[in-house]
């Protein structure tokens, strides 16, 4: 076995290259009755992928990208894996968290810009970047719902409240080029920050996943009609 050949078998079953078997990121089996939905998006989107399978069991398909999507310059480097060959009825996406997150001058995550960080992504190459995804993922001809990028709580690390409304009126624009409604995760978030969020945190409890989850799946429905 030449050594190409060895590396490819051991990556395969390698755990760090596996394909998990169990949870969000696991692949799943369609049931070629139902439509096909795609999510792609970080890990708030990890946290509401099973509620939302859950809420959308008997009416479709929901698949998510097999990763944390990152910032737009890591979509951008993946969306043609991650759409695939298939055909898509709907996607949900997102990005924003990622790219407004402040990282340091050697690439530490989450360094405060108080001693220099900067953002990963700035706010104008963010919506270069997503004007490009949305361009790409309309190709598809799947129907698009574009979810806006959640608050960030106050004293959460290397990210400061009022960033992700920069960053959502920038994506705000860019879904008015391209006719892509919003599902507005922003809003219901910020009213609830208490309930459903982390303390300090851009994460979410169980219980706020569940509501995402349960919002996604009801907005889903509705784009399937």
């Amino acid at each position: 076995m030449k050594f190409p050949a060895i590396l490819a078998a051991l990556l395969a079953t390698s755990p760090l290259y596996a394909q998990p078997k169990k949870g969000p990121l696991a692949p799943i089996k369609d049931n070629p009755k139902l439509p096909r939905v795609l999510l792609i998006g970080d890990s708030i989107s990890i946290g509401y992928t099973l509620p939302a399978r859950e809420s959308l069991k008997g009416k479709a398909n929901l698949h998510r990208i097999p990763t944390n999507g990152g910032p737009t310059t890591k979509g951008l480097a993946n969306i043609e894996a991650w759409i695939g060959k298939g055909k898509w009825d709907v996607i949900h996406f997102n990005w924003g968290l990622h790219d407004l997150k402040y990282m340091g001058p050697k690439g530490e995550n989450l360094f405060p810009k108080e001693k220099g960080g900067k953002v990963q992504v700035s706010l104008a190459d963010y919506e270069k970047n997503l004007d490009k995804l949305t361009a790409r993922l309309k190709k598809t001809g799947a129907k698009l719902i574009w979810r806006n990028t959640t608050p960030i709580p106050p004293g959460s690390k290397g990210r400061y409240v009022g960033d992700s409304v920069k960053y959502n009126e920038a994506a705000a624009r860019v879904m008015k080029k391209h006719g892509v409604p919003t599902h507005d995760l922003y809003t219901i978030s910020k009213k609830r920050m208490k309930e459903l969020m982390r303390p300090a945190n851009v994460h979410y409890t169980a219980e706020g996943s569940r509501v995402l989850g349960k919002d996604v799946a009801r907005i889903v429905v509705e784009a399937l009609k």
